[in-house]
């Protein structure tokens, strides 16, 4: 049947006829907030180029999960910020270290706050790169930085990580750091792969609030080219593979195809990153009044629920659900 007898607008009235047949919802479960966290006590410190962002101290995050989990958020993302930076990243494996403290912290306060460290090791070399270089300096070694990262593993997993997320993409890491956590017995904490994260120019923001902004040379060699979509389908099928629990796709809205493509290939949970420049585009916009930055908040997270992610790790989480943002 066509117009008149059928007429599609008749759904679309009143806000509660559409709300009736709405088809993609975004709840307070699908989101994961991520978190900067900085040395010293009662911090918390203004991003500038992450408007309405902060970096916290342990004892300020702390208190910060224990509001977000009263919110229903159900996970935070957590990454260690350090003035002490080495060739070997050693900051980011020691039992006291910045993100060790802080998932000890947070599990006190909120012990049924799922906590995901970022396995990464550019906010902790004195290169800014995510591994340990080759002897010439002009690249990243791969299978070194493995045992290094499979170290750091561990002692997240020591210090109460619920899931660990390696976004370094190393050939193999998934397998290496697997392997380390059930020899160590941590057999149930599981693994988050950034499996499809892309060597992307929307990371400028994310860069300077971690302090892994400044590196010679070129990510490009271990993050994916972002015009490759099939490749995408290769690096998420050897994540399961050697052990992947969770595959994300890195960034969300410029590489929506790719979690449609993921989603529709495999049976697994999909994570999806709403990175840090498409919130500082969102933000400066609203501020230039270009935009509704409510309206726009809600639109772009349904829209990488619609493309088939289940969950979104994104800057507005907290924002979205207080501020009544989602459905």
């Amino acid at each position: 049947m066509s117009f008149p007898d059928t007429r599609l607008r008749r759904l679309r009235r009143s806000e509660g006829l559409r709300r009736m047949v709405r088809e993609t919802r975004v709840l307070p479960e699908d989101l994961i907030m991520g978190y900067f966290v900085v040395a010293g006590k009662g911090v918390k410190r203004p991003i500038p180029s992450l408007p309405g962002q902060y970096h916290f101290s342990v004892d300020r995050l702390a208190q910060e999960a224990k509001e977000i989990h009263k919110l229903g958020l159900p996970a935070v993302l957590l990454f260690g910020v350090t003035a002490k930076k080495d060739p070997e990243a050693s900051e980011a494996w020691r039992s006291d270290g910045i993100i060790q403290r802080a998932i000890q912290a947070i599990k006190a306060k909120a012990p049924e706050l799922v906590v995901i460290p970022d396995l990464c090791v550019c906010e902790y070399t004195d290169s800014g790169h995510c591994g340990i270089l080759t002897p010439d300096g002009k690249d990243v070694d791969n299978d070194p930085t493995l045992e290094l990262l499979a170290k750091i593993a561990v002692s997240y997993a020591r210090a109460g990580a619920d899931v660990i997320a390696p976004s370094d993409m190393m050939d193999g890491r998934v397998g290496v750091v697997r392997a380390a956590l059930d020899e160590e017995g941590f057999d149930q904490v599981a693994i988050m792969s950034y499996a499809a994260k892309y060597a992307s120019a929307f990371y400028g923001p994310f860069r300077d609030a971690a302090g892994s902004g400044q590196f010679q040379g070129t990510r490009r060699t271990y993050q994916m080219d972002p015009p490759n979509a099939r490749e995408a389908l290769r690096e998420v099928e050897l994540d399961l593979e050697e052990g992947a629990d969770i595959v994300m796709v890195k960034p969300a809205l410029a590489y929506l195809d790719i979690i449609r493509l993921i989603r529709e290939t495999f049976p697994v949970p999909v994570a999806a990153y709403n990175v840090s420049g498409e919130y500082a585009l969102i933000r400066h916009a609203e501020k230039a009044g270009a935009i509704n930055g409510p309206q726009v908040i809600r639109e772009t997270l349904t829209a990488i629920k619609r493309a088939g992610a289940d969950l979104i790790i994104t800057y507005f989480a907290r924002e979205a659900i207080e501020k009544g943002y989602l459905d």
